[in-house]
């Protein structure tokens, strides 16, 4: 017994004791009163009761056990290109009231290999399990990004590349027809010696990025639209992580940017668990539930 719970039941017996001697022997106290009193009495015990329970639940092992229980891994959301951290908010809202614990850091969108060796130094600083969930060419990234951590306990790659080792977006983007995104649907702004950021036009945006989201939402959308270096977009992936981490996969069949059949035969490749909704290249913009759902099958 610990001395907090001593010192409790010690109070107990304390109060017991008194409020016994006093109703019965003292000869002032009438019948009417003592009735009030002896209420009081199993008040006062049964409040010592819970503060001693209190106490008993309080100590470390408790406090342990409790945390164990209570638990959730980390998840962190991870943008494409031409998009930023806010497309991931009405999930990243849904799950944080879920009490998961939620980041979704900047992706530099520099080069796969410059992209996941970033991520990897934010989930360094990331103690206990993780979901990692990657959009688009996020997909890429966390790939990349997750080989070799221990603590990534799943993938989920929503409406994402999930390369294999060597292959490149464009690779993959091309290898299936159906996609809208072509060289003539981009801007092309140099901004250094031999480096060039490719944006999407402002009139090809909303039809091929997010065609099932309110038009001006779309246009907020490609206002703020993050540029791809265009080395991001031809660089090889380096060794899977879907080899060794299980995936989930999130398929929008009516996505423009990378086609349906892509998103399934990179899901199939990497035995993930797939879940086909129609939506747009956005899915977690437009149908921010069924991704959310998915992700927390993945975090159980």
């Amino acid at each position: 017994m610990t001395s907090a719970e001593l010192l409790i039941q010690t109070a107990i017996a304390l109060i017991h004791q008194l409020s016994s001697k006093r109703l019965h022997a003292d000869p002032r106290i009438t019948r009417h009163e003592r009735y009030p009193m002896m209420a009081t009495r199993r008040i006062l015990l049964a409040g010592s009761a819970a503060i001693t329970a209190g106490a008993m639940l309080s100590t470390p092992a408790a406090q342990a056990g409790t945390a164990a229980r209570s638990a959730k891994p980390t998840v962190v959301l991870v943008h494409g290109a031409f998009a930023d951290a806010s497309g991931w908010n009405e999930v990243a809202g849904r799950l944080l009231r879920d009490g998961y614990p939620v980041i979704a850091p900047a992706n530099p969108l520099r080069g796969v290999s410059v992209d996941a060796a970033y991520l990897n130094s934010v989930l360094a600083t990331i103690g206990g399990p993780v979901v990692l969930v990657g959009h688009s060419y996020g997909g890429i990234v966390i790939t990349n990004a997750a080989n070799g951590n221990s603590n990534v306990q799943a993938l989920v790659y929503v409406a994402a590349f999930a390369p294999d080792q060597g292959e490149t977006l464009l690779d993959l983007q091309n290898r299936h027809p159906g996609s809208r995104l072509t060289e003539a649907a981009l801007d092309f702004r140099p901004y250094g010696e031999g480096l060039v950021d490719a944006y999407i036009q402002r009139d090809a945006f909303p039809s091929v990025f997010a065609g099932d989201v309110p038009k001006t939402t779309a246009r907020l959308m490609w206002a703020g639209q993050r540029p791809a270096d265009l080395r991001a977009l031809g660089e090889p992936s380096g060794a899977p992580a879907w080899t060794s981490i299980p995936s989930w996969f999130l398929a929008a069949r009516e996505d423009l940017v990378l086609p349906v059949a892509a998103q399934r035969f990179m899901a199939q490749r990497a035995g993930a668990r797939v879940r086909e909704i129609d939506a747009s290249h956005v899915a977690m913009i437009s149908q921010p539930a069924a991704t959310t759902d998915l992700i927390k099958r993945a975090a159980r």
